[in-house]
């Protein structure tokens, strides 16, 4: 009989102890005791605002990446294909402000039109049409690949700090749990497990928040690599159409 209440005074102990590691019942005990759980609620509102800073780029860059693959081989396919040389900046001034194949192709448009309008000056001088053309490349292709690493710095902050902001809410959620074990004298297994298993909870939240951003960065790190070089490749072409007036595959013919 006595084994029997032993038993079944330790299946509820242990039963209280497993609520006690819940999700459920650390919100509760949160709300409910804001006081206690001061750092805790600052890690869990940290965790929370650094989960939403990561998934808002991680759509933006996704959508732009979308967007990107969708239109960037059509718009510099149409280029190329199009007889017109007018008609072809025309179609590239058509396009929306955020396509950047676009732009590169009317900076180095509109270099070449710069360095024919000045021509006798010191600027023609100075540097010739292939030059002046090549400078405008540079330049547009380096602003267009800054604009690709938008919320990348984020991203990476995310992956690299989350698990360590939860680990902070564990360690004090940890700390806390043995000072009220201390204070009430109990040392027993349940008595241990619910607070401490609460605690973890915290750098299990940092893991879930981490994890999506480091992924998200590894995969548009290298997505904007390889948009990257369709920017250098695109750039090599138009230099040699404005600084030269042949289109692409005429180079290679005339040579």
């Amino acid at each position: 009989m006595l084994q029997e209440t032993t038993a079944a005074a330790t299946g509820g102990n242990s039963a209280a102890a497993l609520k006690q590691m819940g999700v459920d019942h650390l919100v509760a005990e949160m709300m409910s005791h804001p006081g206690d759980y001061v750092v805790q609620l600052a890690v869990a509102a940290t965790l929370v605002i650094m989960s939403a800073m990561s998934w808002y780029w991680i759509v933006v860059n996704f959508i732009k990446n979308i967007n990107l693959r969708r239109r960037g081989d059509s718009v510099t396919s149409t280029f190329w294909e199009t007889p017109n040389a007018q008609d072809s900046i025309r179609f590239m001034e058509e396009q929306p402000k955020s396509e950047p194949f676009s732009k590169i192709a009317l900076d180095a448009a509109q270099a070449a039109a710069h360095h024919q309008r000045h021509e006798g000056s010191r600027l023609v001088e100075s540097l010739n049409r292939s030059e002046f053309v090549d400078r405008a490349l540079r330049q547009a292709v380096t602003r267009e690949s800054m604009g690709l690493e938008g919320g990348l710095t984020v991203l990476a902050t995310v992956g690299s700090t989350a698990p360590f902001v939860g680990l902070l809410g564990t360690v004090w959620g940890i700390y806390g749990a043995l000072i009220k074990i201390g204070a009430t004298g109990q040392a027993s297994i349940d008595a241990v497990a619910g607070p401490v298993g609460e605690a973890l909870i915290m750098t299990a939240v940092g893991l879930f928040v981490a994890i999506p951003a480091v992924l998200a960065y590894n995969f548009f790190v290298r997505s904007n690599r390889i948009t990257n070089n369709k920017f250098d490749t695109f750039a090599h072409d138009l230099h040699d159409f404005f600084a030269t007036g042949a289109r692409v595959g005429e180079v290679g013919a005339k040579r």
